[in-house]
């Protein structure tokens, strides 16, 4: 029997089902599990050699061979336990790393103290300049004499002349550097007729500014600069064509006089025409955003969360809390060129008010007894009226007329023929198909430069 005691290994994996001895429970196994999932690969190590010490230590009815035998037994298993436990010791103390260290550190890699606007206002911001401007305009004043009868009756009312006056008006609004040889955007309207320009930049400095180009369609104007030998900041422009409705929108300028502002809001929707926002007399497709847009922030970039300008604060709504407008930065960058040349920009036009059409707006015309004309039930681009002595009134084109077509093109809205109009050159002819009463039409429209009033 001390032969067969001999030859059997004490610590033999097979004698127990799974490697651990009858006394572990399967909650034991549940916790050293749960545990394994959460401690490094070290404590890992270290439980495994705790099931080394329990095999050590538990000893079977099998190891028992005789009672002399245990004294012996005993001392080797706690001898070898004492051994596991020290190496076990030396594993988990150099490779084991707190459970609490590994999370927060990558906690505090993904946090930072500083919100994307302010960092998107750190990528711009000191490209950002404001613009003060002046002129000087005329005003006939009444002689104080002028409105007592008395006087106007002895001398009569020829004799007593109005006095001119000269008025000095000042402006302020934004603008930003877009060239490091000194080329600033801002809007046509804020360096309009100015007789003088000053430019302060972000950190103080002053410039003199000469407006190189400015077209009043798109209320887009060139300021140029003279910096000399000293640096520029500039503003990175991004790609208007890319802004989705709930992209973040961050407005900078200087409203009210009170400089470096910034706002921050959403596109609220894109391709608002100028017509729907109340502005018959511009030629543009605005970004509308909820962002705070205030006097004197005309002509500062409109900002994408990365810091890039996608657009031209431009416009207000008076009658409504929230509503701005913004020039796409892509339509300033096709005629930036040639307004900083002092080129003039030439637009196309035909020489027609239009207005949407359905189906249904044309039966309850007609249905109305006391209707001025009768319209087709179509859908597509009603003309109002032909403006005399333009390309449409030479063309044979007639109030009533519906354009459904141009170069075959079908055009269902106004605002989508005025754009295809805008993209035409001067002197192109355009093919268009109407409908007259029961009648379609092809008429062809050469499109003529639009001439602005002085």
């Amino acid at each position: 029997m001390a032969d067969q005691a001999s030859n059997r290994s004490p610590i033999v994996g097979d004698d127990f089902p799974g490697g651990f001895p009858p006394p572990i429970s399967q909650e034991t196994v549940t916790i050293d599990s749960t545990f394994g999932h959460r401690f490094t690969s070290s404590t890992r190590s270290f439980l495994g050699l705790l099931r080394v010490f329990f095999r050590a230590v538990i000893v079977s009815e099998n190891d028992l061979m005789k009672p002399t035998d245990l004294p012996n037994l005993l001392s080797q298993r706690l001898s070898r336990w004492l051994l596991t436990c020290v190496s076990a010791m030396i594993l988990f103390l150099s490779g084991m790393q707190p459970v609490a260290a590994i999370p927060q550190t990558a906690a505090e890699a993904s946090l930072s103290s500083e919100s994307f606007v302010a960092a998107a206002v750190k990528n711009v911001g000191d490209a950002v300049v404001r613009i003060d401007t002046e002129r000087t305009i005329t005003r006939n004043v009444p002689d104080l004499l002028y409105d007592d009868p008395l006087f106007r009756g002895f001398f009569g009312p020829d004799s007593l002349q109005r006095i001119p006056q000269q008025e000095r008006l000042s402006g302020q609004g934004s603008g930003f550097i877009v060239d490091s040889s000194g080329y600033i955007l801002t809007n046509a309207h804020v360096v309009a007729q100015a007789d003088r320009v000053t430019v302060t930049l972000k950190d103080g400095r002053h410039f003199n500014g000469t407006v190189e180009g400015a077209d009043e369609l798109t209320d887009l104007a060139v300021v140029k600069i003279d910096a000399d030998s000293e640096s520029l900041p500039v503003a990175p422009l991004g790609n208007s064509d890319t802004v989705d409705v709930g992209d973040w929108a961050i407005a900078v300028g200087n409203p009210l006089g009170l400089d470096n502002t910034v706002t921050l809001g959403i596109v609220s929707t894109l391709k608002r025409s100028s017509a729907t926002v109340g502005i018959p007399d511009k030629r543009l497709d605005f970004i509308q955003t909820d962002a705070a847009i205030n006097p004197g922030n005309s002509g500062g970039p409109l900002l994408n969360s990365q810091g890039a300008v996608i657009g031209i604060n431009t416009a207000i709504r008076a009658d409504a809390m929230g509503i701005g407008f913004a020039i796409p930065i892509n339509k300033a960058k096709s005629i930036q060129t040639q307004l900083a040349r002092g080129e003039h920009i030439a637009h196309p036009y035909l020489g027609i008010q239009i207005a949407d059409l359905t189906p249904e707006m044309a039966k309850r015309n007609n249905d109305d007894p006391n209707a001025s004309m009768i319209i087709p039930e179509i859908s597509g681009v009603l003309v109002l009226r032909v403006l005399p002595d333009t390309p449409a009134a030479l063309a044979g084109l007639r109030r009533g007329d519906v354009i459904t077509q141009i170069d075959e093109q079908h055009f269902d809205t106004a605002n989508q023929l005025q754009s295809y109009v805008d993209q035409a050159e001067i002197g192109q002819r355009l093919r268009l198909s109407l409908r007259r009463g029961d009648q379609t039409k092809a008429v062809t429209v050469k499109a003529a430069e639009l001439e602005l009033d002085a």
